[in-house]
């Protein structure tokens, strides 16, 4: 990316999976732009550690049927794995630049690897689904930090004249770790063991810390005691964690005929009511502003934003799943069919973040919004006998709209803000996202194991033995070798294999819609014309 002066917050929030958020470094503090050697080896650690941060966003998407076999649960609570970390990423995002001014952004980012570290390693001895949750919930919470105060440092590293050229190269390794995590992840769960998704982390978790704080730590921030929003932060951790809680047991215990997910659902309600009545009143240190949803340009931006988000994030949880448990591909054929998503992204984002100053965010969105829906309804159009062909193409068209998703949204989401309150808007609008993704990693695995059941109860009932089509079949099966036993078996099989790809064929064509709908959503909108940029500063 060329060094000009590009908004470089709409470039913070490139990442499709990661956890992004804004850390505001101490104002008065600005240490001199590294050098040579220093300047390059800095932008490795800190790009080393990001990388490992995204990764693991991703890495864990396509061992989730290997995982669930091997601790002896259902895919559907596999997805657990994915949901906690997301979810605790999330409640941590908004503590990131109290956590900052407490402890020293060298300090706390050095901190954050090594504790990172600790919970990738707890995470691959974990010898059951729910210390495997409880660490993954550990690894996202002390995560948050990281990606963040990855940017503040980096841009310190920078003469201001060649920010842009620093954040487009934090850009870049953020959209390479999805691409890598999906084909990584599947080559170690099947030629080695699942775990070491999370051991590879050890090493360099650690080369990072160790590089970063030799580096950086004669340039930490300055600290001072500040307050934190304790009664603001508690309900947030509870109304977030009783609604994810509640979405992912729902299934499992038959929803609202369950006690439990009743008691979930009335504290999530209450706890999210009193939490906006807690922020909204006169609270001089809020956890997070929600005073910002005023604004029409934020409450449209994050909107699109984080439902879109939750959308995407659904789909690329489900498309492995479906590919491995119905469609017979190894994790590692999974990974190789979502790698290709990252392609057209890292060849984009690039121009578009050097030209989106020129452009109506709003035109860009809606084309971003409408290769979703296209890529959506392509897979509606998947049936049990599609080849791997039919499959990556979605995927790498798909590359496109991820290069135009974030950024514009972003750029519209802080069009207009002034800069003192750019960190609290970017931070808020990235715990929405964040949360919103792991909500419709929840929905859309719900919604289709319940699709799936029921498309399943139809198909059983046209296989009667008065069925032409039950009895040609069971008569080829028997011709082929198999038993009456075996044949009803072969026979079930095929139809949970049709009834789980109408399943995701009905999801699909939900997602298609959503988009669509957003494309009107974001049109609400007005640019801010005033020619005003993001400053760099404010955004970190």
């Amino acid at each position: 990316m060329a060094a000009n002066p590009s908004p470089p917050s709409a470039l913070a929030a490139v990442p499709a999976a990661p956890a992004i958020a804004q850390a505001p470094p101490a104002r008065n503090f600005a240490p001199p732009p590294l050098e040579g050697g220093a300047r390059i080896l800095g932008t490795i650690a800190l790009s080393v550690a990001t990388f490992m941060n995204v990764l693991d966003t991703s890495i864990a998407n396509v061992s989730i049927p290997a995982i669930s076999g091997d601790v002896g649960v259902s895919t559907s609570q596999g997805t657990w794995v994915i949901t906690s970390f997301a979810v605790a990423n999330a409640i941590s995002v908004p503590l990131t630049g109290w956590l900052t001014q407490r402890i020293g952004a060298v300090r706390l980012f050095t901190a954050s690897i090594l504790l990172f570290v600790v919970a990738s390693l707890a995470c691959g001895l974990a010898p059951n689904l729910g210390l495997l949750i409880l660490f993954r919930v550990i690894q996202g919470a002390v995560a948050g930090p990281m990606i963040p105060l990855s940017q503040t440092l980096l841009l310190a590293s920078y003469p201001k004249s060649k920010s842009g050229t620093a954040l487009g190269l934090w850009a870049m390794t953020t959209l390479v770790a999805p691409v890598v995590g999906p084909v990584l992840g599947g080559y170690i769960t099947d030629n080695i063991s699942w775990p070491w998704i999370f051991y590879i982390n050890v090493p360099v978790g650690i080369l990072a810390a160790y590089a970063s704080w030799a580096i950086y730590r004669t340039r930490e921030t300055p600290t001072r005691i500040s307050p934190v929003d304790g009664v603001g932060l508690g309900l947030l951790v509870i109304w977030v964690g009783s609604l994810q809680v509640m979405l992912d047991k729902g299934k499992e215990l038959d929803w609202f005929h369950s006690s439990f997910i009743v008691t979930l659902a009335v504290t999530a309600l209450i706890c999210f009511t009193l939490f906006l009545v807690w922020e909204l009143n006169d609270n001089r240190h809020p956890i997070v502003d929600l005073s910002l949803f005023k604004r029409r340009n934020f409450s449209s931006g994050v909107f699109g934003l984080s439902v879109g988000y939750g959308a995407f994030f659904g789909n690329v949880v489900i498309v492995p799943l479906w590919l491995q448990t119905q469609m017979g591909y190894t994790a590692t054929e999974a990974g190789l069919m979502m790698a290709p998503v990252g392609v057209l992204a890292i060849l984009i984002t690039p121009v578009l973040g050097r030209n989106l100053p020129r452009l109506d965010p709003r035109v860009v969105a809606s084309v971003a919004f409408a290769i979703f829906a296209v890529v959506s309804f392509m897979r509606a159009g998947f049936n049990t006998q599609v080849d791997p062909a039919h499959v990556i193409v979605p995927t790498i068209i798909q590359g496109a709209a991820m290069g135009t998703f974030f950024l514009p949204l972003t750029a519209l989401a802080l069009a207009g803000l002034p800069p003192e309150r750019i960190a609290a808007a970017s931070g808020l609008s990235n715990f929405v996202r964040i949360t919103a993704g792991a909500i419709g990693a929840s929905v859309v695995t719900t919604l289709w194991e319940n699709r799936s059941a029921m498309h399943h109860a139809y198909l059983t009932e046209s296989v009667t033995a008065y069925s032409q089509t039950t009895t040609d079949t069971m008569g080829v099966l028997a011709a082929g070798g198999m038993d009456q036993a075996q044949a009803a078996g072969s026979l079930e099989r095929m139809v949970d294999s049709q009834a789980h790809m109408l399943g995701a064929d009905d999801v699909f064509w939900l997602t298609g819609v959503i988009f669509v709908f957003l494309i009107f959503v974001i049109w609400i909108a007005k640019p801010d014309r005033s020619g005003a940029r993001v400053d760099a500063g404010g955004a970190h």
